[in-house]
């Protein structure tokens, strides 16, 4: 049993690195939402991976900042939950807006797992210590700076190297990597940015042993991502059209894909999360743990995801360095040889860095019963 007795939204915004462009568009900075829960002089924390505009899925920042204050926070404070499925069948009973309740329900398993006192992976049913983590690299000037910014991490030890690209930007740098690369383990990731009718550039990027392409064709499309791959080698591997365990089931019943990406938040939490990669077990299908530019707060909550058992493919949890020249955590999230730690300590095993957060934070509100 635990009480939710407070809460804190908080609203960080962040400079990238490196700038990052996916057939989105260009990012140079991530503004991070997070919420904080209180309860027994204990905090669970966690992470909203919704942007200002709808781009990746229909929610934003500022809608989800809205529901938070005036509908889901209103139900679950002080109130006593028995653990966080019972939180989630409160706020299953509202439609959509899965990334604005993950926030409530991911905050609610860390605040779980630390008066448990056990690390989250293990509540949710993992048993690895580190996990086999790969880089999401954005698109580049030209080919030949493809080639570099790949070998760079080659060398840094990534198990896996997935390019972003768009039409117009794909046979080509997919080629040039290959060739330099005859042995490392290449996917791409379009974003929706294709149709039905570019099968024919899709077709051609069968010719480079692709562990698979992610998301090819619209949001929210299962009838057709299961036309293409009936047109493809590659595995198709479905992202942005898995919303739920549903989903997973009918993509992969439809033969829409073999793969699935599955970001916690996009499905609504950790409970679904793991409903999802249950789904893909039974059905002989892989999965791995998308990441969305997440400070370390969301990138400790996927890592911990990523130690159950039908996570075997490397996912996009890279070290936090790559991204932020100072982290929201205390803890340093950093993989080597392309393996990743799983944070030890009760819940997601990081804590808020409260003295860094309160310079870049945009908003902060508190809540109570």
């Amino acid at each position: 049993m635990f009480k939710i007795e407070a809460a804190e939204l908080i609203v960080a915004r962040l400079p990238l690195k490196f700038r990052f462009e996916t057939s989105f568009g260009v990012q140079t900075g991530k503004v991070i939402p997070l919420l904080v829960l209180h309860g027994e002089g204990l905090q669970g924390v966690s992470e909203g991976t919704m942007e200002f505009a709808p781009m990746y899925r229909e929610e934003t920042i500022t809608g989800a900042l809205g529901l938070l204050r005036d509908v889901f926070l209103p139900r679950v404070l002080g109130r006593t939950f028995a653990n966080p499925e019972a939180l989630n069948d409160v706020l299953g009973t509202f439609r959509g807006n899965r990334m604005a309740r993950a926030m409530v329900e991911m905050a609610a398993w860390d605040l779980w797992a630390r008066q448990l006192g056990v690390p989250l992976g293990t509540l949710l049913g993992g048993r690895k210590e580190q996990v086999e983590v790969g880089v999401s690299l954005g698109i580049q000037p030209d080919e030949a700076a493809t080639v570099d910014v790949v070998r760079r991490h080659v060398e840094q030890g990534y198990r896996r190297i997935k390019l972003k690209i768009k039409p117009g930007w794909d046979v080509q740098p997919v080629r040039a990597v290959r060739e330099a690369f005859p042995d490392i383990r290449l996917t791409v990731d379009a974003n929706s940015a294709y149709t039905l009718a570019d099968t024919g550039r899709l077709r051609a990027l069968d010719a480079f042993d692709l562990t698979y392409i992610e998301q090819p064709l619209a949001w929210d499309d299962l009838v057709d991502h299961a036309e293409l791959q009936r047109r493809l080698i590659t595995p198709l591997c479905l992202d942005e059209s898995v919303a739920s365990a549903q989903d997973a089931r009918k993509g992969l019943a439809l033969g829409a894909g073999g793969v699935i990406n599955v970001k916690v938040a996009r499905v609504g939490g950790h409970g679904e999360a793991r409903r999802v990669h249950d789904v893909a077990q039974a059905f002989g299908a892989p999965v791995w743990c998308g990441g969305m530019l997440e400070s370390g707060i969301g990138r400790a909550h996927n890592i911990h995801l990523s130690t159950l058992p039908n996570f075997t493919l490397p996912g996009d949890t890279s070290s936090a360095s790559r991204y932020w020249e100072t982290d929201l955590i205390h803890e340093p999230l950093e993989a080597r040889d392309g393996l990743m730690p799983v944070p030890v300590g009760a819940g997601i095993g990081v804590t808020l860095n409260r003295e860094f957060l309160a310079g870049v934070a945009e908003l902060h509100e508190e809540r109570r019963e």
